[in-house]
């Protein structure tokens, strides 16, 4: 890499943590380019360089965002060589994490609403429904015909489980609603 892509690289990723800070702790509507000019010390041209406006920025932090957790999702279930133990570790490791103000405000309460259900439900699909899809695939316990449609239903509910956390609720409850819920698919 040329001198010129490395600094651009650093410019990215140095603005990426900033905006990540902004977005997870004043949420989108209240974090302003302005403030991430500011804290970034970059000029109005060279974050749009970077970046189109807002939204742009926004959904480049909510990608890195999204590979941060399959990172931390994998490295939950490393070394569990059972199917249905890493499917269920993999589940859970996602509940715990939707507890994290980040994760919370970026992923689960600001994406939707941002970036619209179809483009937040995309990028979903490309990370933890990916995922999960083969992982229940891997279980062996749903037909063929039937996994897309469980691996979507079982997405929805752990997402929801997720969404119930990211509110205040408590952790043990969900993980053991999400526990029991998986143990129901998987044995029915």
């Amino acid at each position: 890499m040329n001198l010129k892509a490395e600094r651009g690289a650093a410019t990215r990723d140095r603005v990426l943590a900033i905006a990540t800070r902004l977005f997870a702790d004043r949420g989108y509507d209240d974090t302003s380019i302005e403030t991430v000019l500011q804290e970034s010390g970059l000029s109005r041209g060279a974050l749009y360089h970077h970046y189109a406006g807002k939204e742009a920025l926004f959904a480049a932090v909510l990608e890195a965002t999204e590979r941060s957790i399959g990172a931390q999702i994998v490295e939950a279930v490393r070394g569990i060589d059972d199917p249905i133990e890493t499917l269920r570790a993999g589940t859970l490791a996602w509940i715990r994490l939707a507890g994290d103000p980040v994760i919370k405000r970026i992923v689960l309460l600001d994406a939707p609403a941002v970036l619209g259900w179809e483009r937040w439900r995309a990028m979903e699909e490309r990370y933890s429904f990916g995922m999960l899809k083969a992982a229940l695939q891997a279980t062996g316990a749903i037909p063929g015909q039937f996994l897309d449609l469980h691996a979507h239903m079982l997405l929805a509910a752990v997402n929801e489980s997720a969404l119930l956390v990211a509110r205040g609720g408590d952790h043990r409850t969900a993980e053991a609603a999400v526990e029991e819920f998986l143990r129901r698919l998987l044995n029915g």
